[in-house]
């Protein structure tokens, strides 16, 4: 088993989660035989530029949806397997993954991006208000 501080990662998580923090961001990579909270940011822009073909991640981040009336806050989980990383890793991955979800629990959609372009805000975004369901804005607020 890959091991982890649960309790550094529940800081991590729960530091996104929060509405009183900036945070909108946690990586979490792997570091020998452990998963470790590898960054924690703001800009959607840095926490991209932390994922490369040879890297497994995991990462959780705050997206805002809604229309001109009401914005929400929407949580999701990603799952980062570059494409330099070997089958035996990715495997390994999914045991890691289970593990990871016991702490990061609350989330409104999950992700397993292959693409970097995947990774991008608004894509990330979209797959979120699709998740969601409707969206009734009108375009313009008065």
């Amino acid at each position: 088993m890959t091991d982890f501080d649960r309790d550094e990662f529940l800081a991590a998580y729960e530091d996104v989660r929060s509405d009183s923090t900036d945070s909108n961001w946690v990586l979490f990579s792997y570091e020998e035989n452990s998963i470790v909270v590898a960054a924690k940011g703001v800009e959607h822009s840095e926490l991209i530029e932390k994922f490369t073909d040879d890297d497994r991640l995991f990462a959780f981040l705050r997206v805002y949806t809604g229309d001109e009336m009401s914005k929400r806050a929407k949580f999701v989980f990603l799952t980062w397997s570059g494409a330099n990383v070997s089958p035996l890793k990715r495997a390994k991955m999914a045991t890691d993954k289970r593990n990871v979800q016991n702490v990061v629990q609350s989330f409104a959609l999950e992700l397993q991006p292959s693409e970097i372009e995947e990774l991008q805000e608004d894509a990330i975004r979209e797959a979120v208000m699709k998740a969601g369901g409707a969206n009734y804005g009108t375009g313009s607020r008065e």
